[in-house]
């Protein structure tokens, strides 16, 4: 029977009629008392049952995300408010479904949403004086925690579970009509997927999992009847305590098992059968968040994803709506982590260093062209000391000790690999050199273009007269090579592989020390020091900074696996990012945390660059020669695979670092203390050098072997090529005016054997150069040429072989 409509100036008793009308529950006029339903309809406040709302305003109960490496099947972590995955009814044992019904509404499947008999026989009852009533259909339970859901504000929370008769009056012409829309089976669908069920599970999948730690469809009779015997009190019947323990055993055994007998969902016997069975006394942990990930070394690279996604605008205005959306959308995150490659970094850190050292081993490997982080790894434990009973020594600062402060060893959250908070970073020296590399190659300046490079070098940028490298006397920069011996005459390729200060320096005064800051900059490094940031987005001041070639500045290992990604990338750079792929709970993907990249610098340059990179770690230049000058010449035979990189260290080996590129991954390795930078230990580049060169070697096992491409253009290695002028039997003094008029820089060379008078030029040890470059006078040592001796093996001169350097 059907009512068209209802006027709003009915009585409030007329209204419960037509209530029951529309449920559809045909019942005698003496079963609805009247004093009970007026009584109702009074404390409702003369709310009219017509003006109630009637349709559910659109709501997704919180979900959790689940956060996997890059195979797209190892779990690393998940976030939640609530612990709860909605499952479809099918997934659900009929078990748990009869017992649910059993627990909660055995006229479940006979009303169309209210029980008017029950509701009134509860009224009369509380209103008497007798035990408290619910008379709640399982439908009208979940509206009620479907309005809690869809609350938009505190007050609506409240109105929503508040015990008031305004409350269920609405809540039943709301379980009318969401009778009306829905099948039996979506609705105990929807309410078994809601409901809370104590310890953090919500909804049936994580009361299955915290509780049984099985699915839902592999639920059985005692099982079911002790989950759905908790709904009704979740904290009461909490079988982790004694009292619940109790409690919900004598529910599960004198209530519910009963229950579904009497609904003929199971037999006799199968009830006496799961009475038998135990109540669990202990629940399965619930992890959340980066400080519960599956493996402990995972963690930094959990915090580095959480640390994004809090800073995507795509996720919220604010960082508590990306926090929220995060922890209830039931996103499934597959990132960028490669398991094995994470491992065996790990593994290679604890062999070198312990975790209880102060000194940190910090890696970072990215994949060229993407952005993609592969590996973040450090000889840390991910976690917080424990306040009560702290594990952490004090800190190596001695401002922070004499505070009774603790360090950040051996555990900690900071991001000590990425940057963020306070972790602005650590000085890695030398390899900054890169990108005054690249913007000489940039302004034309070639990979063969020769500087002659002194011991120490006067330049033209300042410092403070009382620093160590100030020229004596005066507020110059001097600074000076690691080694006497890297003095003479170098090119990008040997002054890169022997990372000569001198060459470095006076290239970077040649094309602009602003234009060095504004290549590092586009290769995505940060500035998270105040000055430094104020410095670099300053360009007068930074056309002032000259250290700036040697890495004083701060930075993080994955700002510079990143930079160096970008050469191996043909001058791409790509945001750095945790995501493969996010998919929403419905199953569409979204593009939020893919690939972003841009051109940094032309392909040719990046590909020059590179094959000069080449020389520090012991690998062939395709366009010119190393010459045998490299700081880390063992890498190439460790990798096994072509390689380019550069070391670096800081004044009094205060930092040591090291990277190391293929085209498939670059990994950046730091040694540094992060709690104190002014520490007085020496840090060890065997250390380092080890766990870069065999954390790379482990990641590219099995790979093929791909060689770096090269420039299309030939002038970025030789560049414009001028004749020198024939200074041969000339003063010295003359020849050095002839080779600087012709636009070269002259250095007196080496003694020689010449036909030429002692002490004057025997010639120059090039024909053809770069304009602006060093050319080399030989002095004539005043002996005439001896003759060339034959050759046994080649008597013939004519026919022997050209050599090159």
């Amino acid at each position: 029977m059907r009512l068209t409509h209802v006027r709003n100036n009915f009585t409030k008793v007329s209204s419960l009629l037509v209530c029951g009308l529309l449920a559809g529950v045909v019942v005698a006029a003496a079963a609805f008392p009247a004093a009970a339903l007026s009584g109702l309809a009074a404390k409702a406040g003369e709310t009219s049952f017509a003006s109630l709302p009637s349709e559910l305003k659109d709501f997704s109960s919180p979900q959790v995300t689940r956060v996997y490496a890059a195979d797209n099947r190892t779990l690393l972590a998940q976030f939640h408010d609530e612990f709860r995955s909605d499952v479809p009814i099918k997934d659900i044992s009929k078990n748990m479904q009869a017992a649910i019904i059993a627990a909660e509404d055995r006229k479940f499947y006979q009303h169309n949403g209210v029980d008017l008999k029950g509701v009134a026989r509860a009224f009369v009852s509380n209103n008497q004086g007798g035990s408290q009533q619910g008379a709640s259909t399982l439908t009208m339970q979940y509206v009620r925690m479907a309005l809690a859901y869809s609350a938009t504000n505190p007050q609506e929370v409240i109105d929503a579970t508040k015990d008031t008769p305004t409350r269920k009056l609405t809540e039943m012409k709301y379980a009318l009509q969401i009778e009306k829309d829905l099948t039996k089976e979506q609705i105990l669908e929807r309410y078994l997927n809601i409901a809370p069920f104590g310890n953090q599970a919500y909804g049936i999948y994580a009361a299955s999992q915290v509780y049984f730690n099985k699915t839902p469809s592999k639920l059985d009779v005692a099982e079911a009847a002790m989950l759905a015997g908790m709904v009704k009190a979740p904290t009461s019947f909490n079988p982790t305590i004694k009292t619940g323990h109790d409690q919900i055993q004598a529910r599960r055994d004198n209530y519910i098992l009963p229950g579904m007998v009497a609904m003929g969902a199971i037999t006799q016997a199968d009830a006496d059968k799961a009475k038998t069975e135990k109540i669990p006394t202990k629940v399965k942990a619930i992890a959340n968040g980066c400080i519960s990930v599956a493996k402990n070394n995972w963690g930094f690279f959990c915090d580095y994803f959480y640390r994004w996604w809090m800073e995507q605008d795509a996720f919220g205005a604010t960082t508590y709506d990306r926090e929220r959306r995060l922890k209830s959308g039931g996103y499934r995150v597959v990132t960028t982590l490669d398991v094995k490659g994470q491992n065996a970094a790990r593994a290679e850190i604890a062999e070198r260093q312990s975790d209880s050292s102060q000194n940190a081993l910090l890696l970072a490997g990215v994949e060229p062209g993407t952005g993609k982080v592969r590996i973040l790894a450090t000889n840390r434990t991910y976690g917080l000391d424990d306040p009560a009973h702290p594990k952490n020594k004090l800190s190596p600062d001695p401002a922070k000790k004499a505070k009774n402060i603790r360090g950040s060893f051996p555990k900690t959250t900071n991001p000590l690999i990425t940057g963020g908070g306070d972790i602005t970073g650590y000085q890695a020296g030398s390899v900054y050199k890169a990108f005054t590399m690249v913007a000489a190659l940039e302004k034309g300046f070639p990979l063969s273009y020769p500087i002659n490079s002194p011991a120490t070098f006067h330049s033209q940028y300042k410092t403070s007269p009382s620093d160590e490298s100030a020229c004596p006397g005066s507020d110059d920069w001097c600074p000076s090579n690691a080694s006497k011996s890297e003095a003479g005459v170098f090119n990008m390729w040997t002054g890169f592989g022997k990372s000569v200060n001198t060459y470095f320096v006076p290239l970077e005064q040649k094309v602009g020390a602003e234009n060095v800051v504004d290549v590092a900059k586009r290769f995505g490094v940060k500035f998270r020091v105040p000055k430094e940031a104020e410095m670099a987005n300053d360009e007068d001041q930074a056309a002032g900074w000259g250290s700036f070639t040697l890495g004083v500045m701060n930075s993080t290992p994955l700002d510079m696996a990143n930079a160096y990604a970008t050469l191996a990338g043909d001058g791409m750079y790509c945001d750095p990012t945790p995501i493969t792929q996010i998919t929403t709970e419905d199953g569409a993907k979204i593009d939020v945390g893919k690939p972003h990249c841009k051109q940094a610098t032309s392909k040719d340059v990046a590909r020059a660059a590179l094959d000069a990179a080449r020389c520090p770690v012991g690998d062939s230049a395709q366009l010119g020669s190393c010459n045998g000058q490299n700081t880390a010449g063992d890498t190439r035979g460790i990798v096994g695979h072509p390689v380019f990189g550069k070391t670096g260290t800081t004044d009094a080996e205060k930092t040591a670092s090291l990277i190391v590129g293929t085209t498939s991954l670059v990994v950046a390795g730091y040694m540094a203390n992060p709690d104190w930078q002014n520490h007085r230990d020496h840090m060890s580049h065997d250390v380092i050098n080890d766990a870069v060169q065999h954390t790379l070697a482990d990641f590219m096992k099995g790979k093929p072997s791909v060689q770096f491409k090269k420039p299309g253009n030939d002038k970025m290695s030789t560049g414009d090529l001028r004749s020198v002028p024939d200074v041969t039997c000339d003063s010295m003094s003359s020849a050095k005016d002839k080779i600087s008029g012709a636009g070269f820089d002259p250095v007196t060379g080496p003694a020689v054997d010449s036909d030429c008078p002692a002490g004057t030029a025997a010639g120059t040890s090039e024909d053809r150069t770069v304009k602006g470059g060093a050319v080399t006078i030989e002095v004539s040592n005043g002996k005439k040429n001896q003759p060339q001796q034959p050759d046994p093996q080649n008597p013939d001169p004519g026919q022997s072989t050209p050599g090159h350097n």
